[in-house]
């Protein structure tokens, strides 16, 4: 039987924040995880939009300012927050035009990755179980990680390209936290999920035209939002789940489907490469990690 929210069991007394919950996937978790009891902390940029969004659910909701472009925001947002159980990096940005963070990193590996890697480091020691980080199936697309130029410095940049690199970041990122954590003899877990594809907003932002087609096509090969968003649920609480697997719908080459073992790249899973995006990635924000 395919795993389903139903299945999650009364999360009374727990606190997710969530990353970019003002739509989407991020959305359906929320309301999902409230309907369950759980507080929820949506950690949204556009605050006003959040609050609409969760004035419309039901359950203990709240909003927090956090614009993950921009390192001081996000630790005024980690020094704000409480202790909490479960972080859910969700937010994120697809195939948009070049453009830098107010840090001055590449602006979808900034978001998607950096300000993630920055954002759970600071909240790691108010975390009190574990952390969901969304990677995509489009880690693939990728033929290599550009460590020594992760942020387009030297190289033309392309969209597709980035954003992949970005989602390659997001899944090593959760497997060495995972590495780190289990050395450390840490209870915490790290789980690395992918949604398979959507037909979410992140496809009407790139700027060009195929934002007016892009979300009809994907809705005849991918699955809706609310479905999308069980592979972050069932991470997020299922207290077997093994967090050395990548979950995610693994029909139509990762498209849809029920949340199961997914594959992923060979690349994913060079670990000198983990280290080495760790490293990187701890000079770039200045946030080291304590165990």
């Amino acid at each position: 039987m395919a795993w389903k929210p139903s299945e999650i069991s009364d999360q009374s007394g727990r606190t997710f924040v969530i990353t970019g919950a003002n739509g989407g996937i991020g959305e359906q978790t929320t309301k999902v995880l409230a309907g369950k009891g759980a507080t929820v902390i949506m950690a949204c940029r556009n605050t006003a939009k959040a609050q609409e969004v969760a004035d419309r659910i039901e359950g203990d909701v709240r909003v927090g300012g956090l614009d993950l472009a921009d390192l001081s925001s996000v630790r005024e947002f980690a020094e704000n927050t409480g202790e909490f159980d479960v972080l859910i990096n969700n937010a994120g940005l697809m195939n948009i035009p070049f453009s830098r963070t107010k840090d001055g990193f590449e602006t979808q590996w900034g978001v998607n990755h950096l300000g993630h890697y920055a954002l759970t480091g600071l909240l790691l020691d108010k975390m009190r179980d574990r952390v969901v980080t969304l990677a995509s199936i489009a880690h693939r697309q990728t033929p290599k990680l550009w460590i020594d130029d992760l942020n387009y410095e030297n190289r033309r940049y392309q969209r597709n390209l980035a954003y992949a690199q970005s989602k390659l970041s997001n899944l090593m990122f959760a497997r060495e936290l995972q590495r780190r954590l289990t050395e450390a003899g840490a209870t915490k877990r790290s789980y690395g999920v992918h949604p398979g594809v959507s037909a979410t907003d992140l496809f009407a932002r790139t700027e060009t035209p195929l934002d007016k087609i892009s979300k009809p096509f994907v809705r005849l090969i991918g699955h809706s939002p609310a479905r999308a968003a069980h592979s972050s649920l069932f991470a997020a609480t299922d207290p077997d789940a093994d967090p050395t697997i990548y979950w995610g719908p693994t029909r139509l080459r990762g498209s849809q489907g029920p949340v199961e073992p997914a594959s992923s790249s060979k690349l994913s899973q060079n670990r000198d490469l983990w280290k080495r995006l760790w490293e990187e990635s701890e000079r770039l924000t200045g946030v080291t990690y304590k165990f």
